[in-house]
């Protein structure tokens, strides 16, 4: 069980007369179906009427029969990974109970510290660590400058540079990859996340994931993984991989906005206004951060574009 992801969180949660039913990890979700991993291998779980697959996420624990493998319930999540719908459109779960979210963009013209701010806040509002991983190094006349830009996002963000096709990749990232730890990646595509996924689960795994190409003029790829799915790693550990996204909306996440700024949250306290938008207002400490130098005004514009969008605003 605790290889499968298995801890004290989940188990507090079991009722006396549940103890008898079998706990399962959904590994994979479809349309109207949903197959789960237990200690004696993969089921498939039936579900009852008007049940929508739509509210599970790849990660999800859940209870279910033991002859049947009828779903019982889902239990409570430790983190979820989800993305917001524009509009009127749904919100769509990505994947939950991840422990360290792998963030990952390449060294070349698709580095973007906007969208990997974006992602960061992605990955604080989930309550999931969040660890940056610069594929192509190999490629870069200078990786180490994509590794400083990137380091200076958030505090004790760690960053790891590496070429996703060698062997050494799955050993950069092992801290992250124990046993029973899950791990989930994000990123636009054509960074090479796909082809991370296959070097971390390795040879064993017969259907590994499809890579492609990447246009020469933007450094832009098409997407290769059109769902999700929950795959075990050599040593013990499990990894989620997740269709590319090339929008991320963001809204309600104010919490992991302000981890992310954390000098600008730890700052406005001191701003003589309490609702200071850090634009206009005289006392502002944040502005008088800027013009002290102590403050990147870039980083501040890319504050309030997030904070708008939080809060319903316009991008």
């Amino acid at each position: 069980m605790r290889r499968l992801g298995w801890s004290s969180f989940f188990q507090e949660q079991l009722a006396g007369d549940e103890v008898a039913h079998t706990p399962a990890r959904i590994d994979a979700v479809h349309r109207g179906r949903l197959t789960g991993l237990t200690t004696a291998g993969q089921i498939d779980i039936e579900l009852p009427a008007r049940v929508d697959t739509a509210e599970f996420a790849v990660g999800d624990w859940m209870l279910a029969e033991v002859l049947t493998h009828k779903l019982v319930r889902r239990l409570d999540r430790k983190a979820l990974l989800q993305r917001r719908g524009e509009g009127r459109r749904p919100t769509q779960l990505v994947a939950a109970n991840v422990d360290t979210l792998f963030i990952v963009a390449s060294c070349n013209a698709d580095f973007n510290l906007a969208r990997l701010e974006r992602y960061l806040t992605f990955a604080n509002d989930a309550e999931t660590d969040p660890v940056i991983v610069l594929t192509k190094a190999d490629e870069a006349d200078d990786p180490g400058e994509f590794e400083r830009q990137a380091a200076g996002l958030q505090r004790g963000l760690a960053v790891v540079t590496l070429n996703a096709r060698s062997p050494e990749a799955a050993a950069a990232l092992r801290p992250w990859c124990g046993p029973g730890a899950t791990v989930a990646l994000v990123g636009s595509s054509g960074v090479g996340k796909s082809t991370l996924v296959n070097t971390l689960v390795g040879i064993g795994w017969r259907q590994p994931q499809q890579t492609g190409a990447v246009r020469e003029g933007d450094s832009k790829g098409r997407h290769t993984t059109t769902s999700r799915s929950l795959h075990p790693m050599p040593d013990g550990g499990w990894v989620i991989d997740t269709p590319g996204i090339r929008t991320l909306h963001l809204k309600d996440v104010s919490e992991g906005i302000d981890v992310l700024f954390a000098e600008i949250t730890e700052l406005a306290p001191s701003c003589k206004f309490r609702n200071c938008t850090h634009s206009h207002e005289p006392g502002c400490a944040v502005l008088a951060a800027v013009a002290a130098g102590t403050l990147d005004a870039d980083r501040l514009e890319r504050w309030r574009k997030l904070h708008t969008e939080s809060r319903g605003g316009a991008r």
